[in-house]
């Protein structure tokens, strides 16, 4: 069934950014999970490192996390979102509802994630999750690091980047080790609904400025 949808997705015209893929009939069809919601236990549950990289169970995970994630309009996703406890997540930085910026990242698959470096520049962006939905506050965070992990074929890669896509994969990593991004808000005062967010925090100078992608560097081993 799914190969039959992605057939018919690749068929459909183009409407901006993300073509078929992204259009209203695909996210409506696309199958996906439930994002759970902050309290849930899963969210503070040990997650667990994958072994069999090759297991079906570890591709039907894959797939679920790409497709929640372009289907909830998110630029991120980890697995204890869906309430799945391994250690996996994707990203993909890319316009959306909720935000609106420059360059943008191709999906991104890692599995047993370790950051190894963290830059002493900082930036703060006001960041929302879907386990916490309407809300979003801001969150100071090394402006670069440099993450290792495994892709979906089971090869070992290195990542360094900066801007928004070194936030997200923050921002997911954190949810391997059961914290949210609610903890890590600088100023609890500055909270705001998704509404103002939008209206007057997402296409903001310094938003932007701090979520500039200007450095992306891949290696494998």
């Amino acid at each position: 069934m799914n190969g039959i949808i992605a057939q018919l997705a690749r068929a459909l015209p183009c409407h901006g950014r993300g073509c078929g893929f992204e259009s209203r009939w695909f996210r409506q069809v696309m199958p996906s999970k439930k994002i759970v919601f902050i309290g849930d236990p899963a969210l503070k549950a040990k997650n667990s490192a994958v072994k069999n990289f090759g297991s079906k169970k570890l591709k039907n995970l894959i797939r679920d996390l790409k497709d929640t994630m372009k289907k909830e309009g998110l630029v991120g996703l980890a697995a204890p979102q869906i309430a799945e406890n391994y250690k996996v997540f994707v990203t993909q930085p890319r316009k959306t509802k909720a935000r609106d910026f420059g360059r943008a990242d191709r999906c991104r698959v890692y599995i047993n994630p370790n950051i190894v470096s963290y830059s002493k520049t900082v930036s703060l962006i006001y960041e929302g999750c879907g386990c916490v939905p309407d809300l979003f506050g801001p969150v100071i965070r090394p402006r670069e690091i440099k993450i290792d992990a495994f892709d979906e074929n089971g090869n070992r890669f290195s990542l360094f980047c900066d801007g928004l896509l070194a936030r997200v994969i923050q921002h997911e990593y954190d949810h391997l080790y059961g914290i949210e991004f609610v903890e890590k808000i600088s100023n609890y005062k500055k909270i705001v609904h998704r509404d103002y967010y939008i209206k007057n925090i997402r296409n903001s100078k310094a938003q932007n400025e701090a979520s500039l992608i200007t450095k992306i560097k891949t290696s494998k081993y």
